[in-house]
């Protein structure tokens, strides 16, 4: 009976965060939007966009276009993909909405698309990680990709949402007849597809190294007691002259990295190294 009681508290505790987040993700999303992108006629794709245009030649509130294009969306969502899929969409297309509407009078940046595009585009990449991050969505191409993909699965959704983002800013390019409007609205596209990236990648991703050296084992053993960085020796074949081989693999913090490098060349300077990045690592020494 406790363990029934505990485990509905934390249910609530969880749904009351994921709300507020749903909240907090939305408000960023449209102060993006109507305070930065819509004054200057830029959009970042999707229903927003549509928005925009709607907004200018109909004067039609941009929270009121994004919701009714969703109607329709979330009929199919409910068939395709489920009640709970269905609810999330719902309430994170009805605040983002709301606050689009709420500051659509607002404007802090006027008549510079430069700054407008940047600021804009990393501020609508934060409030979409944090819908994101609450396991929601605010309707519109992501929302379509989804219910795309019930019916064709082997579909990539990001292609999904950049073929709809390119389609509404060439859209909004015809119709404000301004090449610089696509340009930017390009720009603030990228720009939210890296914040997007950051926060689930994060920054602080460490790097890969991959050593091929007779000297292995003394390459090893001075990184194990200069850099306190365990290695692992891999088995490997070298095809061009059938050469059996051991690969040292090693993974370390961005600033380890010249120190490893600068003991790999004084112990073997004809040693093949191989660096790359490892977005996330988990076990000892890191997360």
């Amino acid at each position: 009976m406790k363990f029934r009681v505990k485990r509905k508290i934390l249910n609530l505790k969880k749904t009351m965060i994921n709300f507020i987040q749903i909240l907090l993700g939305t408000a960023l999303m449209a102060i993006a939007v109507d305070f930065l992108l819509l004054p200057n006629q830029l959009s970042v794709g999707g229903f927003s966009g549509v928005g925009t245009i709607t907004h200018y030649l109909f004067k039609i509130p941009l929270g009121t276009t994004v919701f009714i294009l969703n109607i329709p969306l979330f009929f199919l969502a409910l068939i395709r993909n489920g009640k709970k899929f269905f609810l999330d969409s719902l309430v994170g297309t009805i605040s983002l909405s709301f606050f689009l509407n709420l500051f659509e009078d607002i404007s802090f940046i006027n008549h510079s698309n430069f700054l407008a595009c940047i600021y804009g585009g990393i501020l609508s990449g934060i409030g979409t990680s944090i819908v994101l991050n609450a396991n929601a969505s605010t309707g519109g191409s992501d929302l379509l990709a989804q219910i795309v993909k019930t019916y064709k699965p082997d579909i990539k959704t990001g292609n999904i949402i950049i073929l709809i983002d390119i389609i509404v800013v060439a859209i909004s390019t015809i119709v404000f007849a301004e090449i610089e409007i696509g340009l930017y609205s390009a720009i603030a596209i990228y720009i939210m597809g890296k914040v997007l990236d950051l926060f689930f990648e994060g920054i602080d991703f460490a790097k890969m190294l991959i050593v091929i050296s007779p000297c292995y084992q003394e390459i090893s053993d001075e990184i194990n007691k200069k850099i306190r960085r365990g290695t692992t020796a891999i088995y490997g074949k070298g095809m061009y002259k059938e050469e059996e081989k051991k690969l040292l693999l090693c993974v370390a913090s961005r600033g380890e990295v010249r120190e490893i490098r600068k003991i790999i060349k004084q112990i073997d300077k004809k040693a093949f190294l191989i660096i790359t990045n490892a977005r996330e690592v988990y076990g000892e020494g890191f997360k």
